[in-house]
C-alpha cells in the first residue's frame, strides 16, 4: 500500500511540476505580447446578439472599449431601441436560429430612419438556405467564410466583405485545469456525421489513452465497445470547455461537413474554405491542436509551427503518437500557437477591422 501512495504522490508531482511549467511559460508569452495602441472611434452602436455566449461577450467587450457607446438588444426589441437610441449602426451578429421571422422588415424601417446597418453572418456556409434571402437587406454583409463572399456578391449585396471569426480572449487562457479536467485527447462539438466516421475508424487506437469525447448526438457513434468510457453525453458551457482544453495534452478539430444535408442547410453548396472559431479558441488556452486543414487556414496559422495539421486518419494517429511521446516540442508548438492568437486572432483585434469596413 505505501508502494502505491508513492508512486501516486509521485505521478501528481509530475503532473503539477508540469502544468506549473506549462503555466509559467505561457504567461511569458502573454506578457511579451505587445499593447494595442489607443483606438476610438466616436460612435454608437446598437449590438443585436445571436446567442452564442463566448463570441457575443468578446464582441461586446472589445467594442465597448473601442467606441463612445454600446447598446446591447434583443432581436424582438431591435427596432423600438433603434428608433429610441438612434444609434450610429445596428450591428446584427448572424440574424439566425433565434431571430423573429419579420426582422428583416424591421431592419428596412431601421434603414429608413436613416441608421446604418450590417450583418456578420458566422455560421457560414452551412445556413445559405436562410442567409442568402437576407444578404440584401442590410448596407453591409460581414461573413467569416471566404466562399461566401462572391456568393452573397452575386445575389446583388453590393457592400460585402471578409471578417473571420476570432477568440474571447478573457474567457478562453491560459489557467490551472481541475483533476477531472486532465486528459491525453480532447474532442468537444456534436456529433456531425464526419467526426463520427473519424472516431469509429480511430476506435483501436484510442482504446488505451485517456480521451475525452463530448457533445450533442455522439449516440451516433457505433464503436462504444472502445470510446464508451469516453463519451460524455450533451452540451458543455464554454466556462467548462476552457478548463477541459486547458487539461488536455491534445485537443483536436474536426470542422463540420458542408455538403448540403449532413446536419446543416448549405443548399447552395458552397464549399466551406475557413477555419471555426474552435481553432483560434484552443490556441488561445495554450494546448496543441491537431486540425483538418481547411483552404484559408495558411491565412492564419503556420502548420508544424503554431497548429498541427492532419489530411487522414493515419497521418492523425501519427502526429498524436509523436506528440504524445514528445514533450517539449508540444508544448512549444502551443506556446507558438497562443502567441499567434493573442497578436492577431482576439475580437479586439477583429472588432478594429470591423469598424474600418462599416
Amino acid at each position: 500500500m505505501k508502494a502505491v501512495g508513492k508512486a501516486g504522490n509521485s505521478a501528481s508531482y509530475r503532473q503539477g511540476y508540469g502544468e506549473g511549467y506549462r503555466l509559467g511559460l505561457c504567461q511569458a508569452v502573454e506578457k511579451r505580447v505587445a499593447q494595442a495602441p489607443p483606438y476610438h472611434r466616436d460612435m454608437k452602436i446598437l449590438y443585436i446578439p445571436q446567442g452564442f455566449h463566448a463570441i457575443d461577450q468578446g464582441v461586446t467587450a472589445a467594442l465597448r472599449s473601442l467606441v463612445r457607446e454600446c447598446i446591447v438588444g434583443e432581436a424582438p426589441n431591435m427596432l423600438e431601441l433603434a428608433t429610441r437610441e438612434r444609434p450610429d449602426l445596428v450591428l446584427v451578429m448572424n440574424g439566425l436560429h433565434i431571430f423573429p421571422g419579420n426582422h428583416l422588415e424591421d431592419i428596412a424601417k431601421i434603414r429608413g430612419m436613416g441608421i446604418r446597418t450590417a450583418v456578420w453572418f458566422v455560421d457560414d456556409p452551412y445556413f445559405t438556405e436562410d442567409t442568402a434571402p437576407m444578404c440584401t437587406a442590410y448596407d453591409v454583409v460581414l461573413t467569416h467564410e471566404l466562399a461566401c463572399v462572391p456568393f452573397y456578391r452575386g445575389l446583388g449585396a453590393a457592400n460585402v466583405h471578409y471578417l473571420p471569426l476570432a477568440v474571447n480572449t478573457d474567457m478562453f487562457k491560459p489557467q490551472h485545469p481541475g483533476p477531472g479536467h486532465v486528459y491525453d485527447i480532447c474532442f468537444i462539438g456534436n456529433a456531425f456525421w464526419n467526426r463520427v466516421s473519424l472516431f469509429d475508424e480511430m476506435a483501436p487506437f484510442l482504446e488505451d489513452k485517456k480521451v475525452l469525447i463530448a457533445g450533442g448526438f455522439w449516440e451516433r457513434l457505433t464503436r462504444t465497445d472502445k470510446l464508451g468510457r469516453s463519451l460524455h453525453m450533451g452540451f458543455i458551457p464554454p466556462e467548462e470547455t476552457v478548463n477541459y482544453y486547458n487539461g488536455a495534452k491534445i485537443v483536436l478539430n474536426i470542422h463540420r461537413p458542408d455538403e448540403y444535408g449532413q446536419d446543416n442547410r448549405n443548399s447552395h453548396r458552397i464549399k466551406a474554405k475557413s477555419i471555426n472559431p474552435r481553432t483560434y479558441e484552443i490556441s488561445a488556452c495554450g494546448t496543441l491542436q491537431i486540425t483538418d486543414l481547411r483552404e484559408d487556414s495558411l491565412s492564419h496559422y503556420r502548420p508544424g509551427y503554431d497548429i498541427e495539421t492532419f489530411g487522414s486518419v493515419q497521418e492523425l494517429k501519427d502526429k498524436i503518437s509523436y506528440y504524445l511521446q514528445h514533450e517539449e516540442q508540444r508544448l512549444e508548438m502551443a506556446w507558438r500557437g497562443l502567441w499567434t492568437t493573442r497578436m492577431e486572432h482576439s475580437f479586439m483585434s477583429r472588432m478594429k477591422s470591423l469598424l474600418e469596413l462599416v
